[in-house]
C-alpha cells in the first residue's frame, strides 16, 4: 500500500479521536502520558531504522533546516573567534554558510562555483585543522547534487544537513556528530526537524543562544521545553511505521535506487532532447534536474508544456527551482515505483511529440 494511503487513514482516525481516547492529535497536551509516550516510541523507531548508538540524542524541534543554520554554529562554536569548515556545494548549503558567519567564522572548504554541478576531489579540499565543526549538506534539493559518500575530515566534529536523502539511505551514524534533518521530505510534514546528536556535542552552547534551539535544554527535557508539534510528531511516527513495514531502510535504499536508475537512463537515452546538469559521479538518487533541449539548447517554452501538460495527468511540483529553471523530478520516499514508471513513459511520449527531426534527404 502507498505510504499516502496508509498516512491519510491513520491520520484521519488520529484527528478525530487518537487511540479512541475521544480527543484528537491535535488536542492532546504535550505534557500527557500518550504524546510522551508517542515521542518515545519515535524515538526508539528512529534508533531501530538508523541503528542510532546509545551516546546520541534525539531531539524533534522546529524551524526547520533553517533554523539549525543559525542552531548549528551556537551549540557547537564557543565563541564567534572559532573556525568551522563549510563544504558549499549548492543553495542550501550556502545558505548554511551565509548565516553561520554570523556567530562564527566560516572557512569555504571548496573553491568557489556558481554552477554547482560537481564535488571536487579531496586533493583540493582547505579544511582548517582543528575547527570546530565540518559542515556539508549530504544532497543538494535545487541543483542535485549528492555526496556519494561521507567526506573524511579526520578528528574534526563532521555535520550533515541530511534532509532530502534522510532514510532513503543507511548512515553510519557513528562517523558524525550531528545529523539534521527537516521532516517534510521523507519523513513527515513541515512542523518537525529531526536532529541526531553525540552527547559530548551537547552543552557547549554560546550565551546567545536561544534555548529553544539549546540542544542540552531540549535534550533534558526531551524535546518539551517549549510546545513540540504535536500532530507532526504523530504523522513522523506513522512514517516510521510505514518504513518499518517495508522492510526498513535497507529496502527503502533499494526502492529509491530503481526510481533514479529509470529517470536518469529515459534522460540518457534521449539523444540530448533531456540534458542532465549534473555531472554522473555526483549525481542525486533524490532530485533530478534536467533541461529540455533542441540543438543543445534549453528551450523554455518545451519546459513549460511540458509541466503543465504533466499536471493535466496528475503529476505536480515538476518545475525546476528559479534558481536552476528547467525541470526536476524529485524522487521521495512516498513516491513509488509505480509512480516512477508513470512519469518516465509520460517523458518519453512528450519527447516522441515534441522532438524535431530532420527531414529526408
Amino acid at each position: 500500500m502507498l505510504c499516502a494511503q496508509v498516512l491519510i487513514e491513520a491520520a484521519e482516525q488520529g484527528a478525530f479521536s487518537y487511540k479512541d481516547s475521544g480527543i484528537s492529535v491535535m488536542e492532546m497536551s504535550h505534557r500527557s502520558t500518550d504524546y510522551l509516550a508517542m515521542s518515545q516510541e519515535t524515538v526508539s523507531l528512529l534508533r531501530e531504522l538508523l541503528d542510532i548508538p546509545a551516546n546520541y540524542q534525539i531531539l524533534f524541534l522546529q524551524g526547520g533546516g533553517t533554523g539549525q543554520f543559525a542552531a548549528v554554529p551556537l551549540n557547537l562554536s564557543r565563541s564567534s573567534d572559532e573556525v568551522a569548515d563549510y563544504f558549499i556545494t549548492g543553495l542550501w548549503s550556502k545558505k548554511a554558510a551565509e548565516e553561520a558567519q554570523k556567530y562564527v567564522k566560516v572557512n569555504k572548504v571548496l573553491t568557489h562555483s556558481s554552477h554547482y554541478n560537481s564535488i571536487q576531489e579531496k586533493e583540493h579540499w582547505k579544511l582548517t585543522p582543528g575547527a570546530a565543526y565540518v559542515y556539508y549538506c549530504a544532497n543538494e534539493t535545487v541543483h542535485g547534487v549528492e555526496f556519494q559518500g561521507i567526506p573524511d575530515t579526520g578528528d574534526v566534529p563532521l555535520v550533515c544537513d541530511a534532509s532530502s536523502s534522510f532514510l532513503t539511505h543507511k548512515m553510519d551514524i557513528s562517523k558524525y556528530a550531528l545529523i539534521f534533518a527537516g521532516a517534510q521530505k521523507n519523513v513527515g510534514c513541515a512542523g518537525v526537524t529531526i536532529v541526531i546528536v553525540r552527547d559530548d556535542m551537547i552543552g557547549k552552547a554560546q550565551s546567545i543562544c536561544p534555548s529553544v534551539w539549546d540542544y542540552k535544554i531540549q535534550a533534558d527535557n526531551s524535546s518539551t521545553y517549549n510546545t513540540p508539534s504535536v500532530w507532526g510528531l504523530y504523522i513522523v511516527n506513522l512514517v516510521l511505521k510505514w518504513l518499518k513495514k517495508q522492510g526498513g531502510v535497507e529496502a527503502i535504499e533499494e526502492r529509491c535506487a530503481t526510481k533514479a536508475r529509470m529517470v536518469y537512463d529515459t534522460i540518457q537515452n534521449s539523444n540530448g532532447f533531456y540534458h542532465l546538469l549534473v555531472e554522473p559521479a555526483f549525481r542525486s538518487r533524490v532530485n533530478i534536474p534536467f533541461h529540455i533541449c533542441r540543438n543543445g539548447n534549453p528551450v523554455k517554452e518545451l519546459e513549460e508544456k511540458f509541466v503543465k501538460e504533466a499536471q493535466a495527468q496528475n503529476m505536480y511540483e515538476l518545475k525546476g527551482h528559479r534558481a536552476v529553471g528547467g525541470i526536476r523530478a524529485s524522487l521521495y520516499n512516498a513516491v513509488s515505483v509505480e509512480e516512477v514508471k508513470t512519469l518516465v513513459q509520460y517523458m518519453n511520449d512528450f519527447m516522441a511529440r515534441n522532438r524535431v527531426t530532420s527531414p529526408p534527404a
